[in-house]
């Protein structure tokens, strides 16, 4: 046979001291010390035996209520400067009414967010935007304004001005160059029974670009079979001559 252990989950120590003073009906400004501490351990070694990974902030509490636990056992109270005792729950008890505090104002606010959600939009927005700027009182707001606030907004908005003005421009050229353009031009250049320089190709347009596109267009020409090269001495020495097969064709 197999049952389920459920335990029920806690946003926080702090909920779950709560739970706990509520559950038994206890005074919040006088905690019985040993018995949360037992409950409050006794909860998280469940958590524990259940392979669940317990937070540090409950670990912390535990640490903490076992301390407040030690304090208490001792013989000797600890006084604060004008020789009352000081109690070592009075932390305790602060931190829980100001969780307590919040929690009723968070249930509250969670309501009205559920309740806000169910509501549909009225769709009247500008309506209101420019019934709200027909009742402004500008003339109010301009009794605010002296020529120190004037001078510093000026100042203000003739930086941004400078700002935008000097802002790099990025500026993206289409060169009007392609492969298949360029393998024209180079049929074109070439007559038949001679040969073309590559130097005489590159210096009629002394461009990086262009020089890139007219060798791969010479690669694609030799590729195809149109053109053949012959090679001299030195770097890009060669000459372009047209294949017959190109003639014919």
């Amino acid at each position: 046979m197999s049952f389920e252990i459920k335990l029920p989950l806690f946003e926080g120590p702090f909920d779950l001291l709560l739970f706990f003073i509520q559950r038994d009906e206890l005074d919040i400004y006088d905690i019985p010390i040993t018995t949360i501490t037992v409950d409050f351990l006794a909860y998280i070694q469940e958590l524990e035996y259940l392979n669940i990974e317990v937070a540090s902030e409950f670990i912390l509490v535990a640490a903490t209520l076992m301390r407040i636990k030690a304090k208490m056992l001792l013989p000797r109270p600890v006084l604060d400067e004008d020789g009352n005792e000081i109690d070592p729950r009075e932390e305790l008890v602060r931190h829980l009414l100001e969780y307590k505090k919040y929690k009723s104002v968070l249930s509250q606010l969670q309501e009205m967010e559920l309740n806000r959600s169910q509501r549909e939009p009225r769709g009247n927005t500008l309506s209101e935007i420019r019934t709200l700027s027909a009742t402004t009182n500008v003339e109010a707001e301009l009794q605010d304004v002296d020529l120190y606030k004037l001078l510093k907004t000026f100042q203000g908005v003739m930086e941004r001005f400078e700002n935008e003005r000097q802002r790099p421009v990025h500026q993206v050229v289409q060169y009007p160059y392609s492969i298949e353009k360029q393998k024209t031009l180079l049929m074109q250049d070439l007559v038949p029974g001679q040969r073309l320089s590559f130097i005489d190709i590159i210096s009629k347009e002394a461009n990086k670009v262009v020089v890139i596109f007219n060798f791969l267009a010479i690669l694609e020409l030799l590729q195809l079979q149109l053109i053949t090269l012959h090679l001299g001495i030195g770097f890009n020495n060669f000459w372009i001559e047209r294949l017959e097969e190109a003639l014919v064709e």
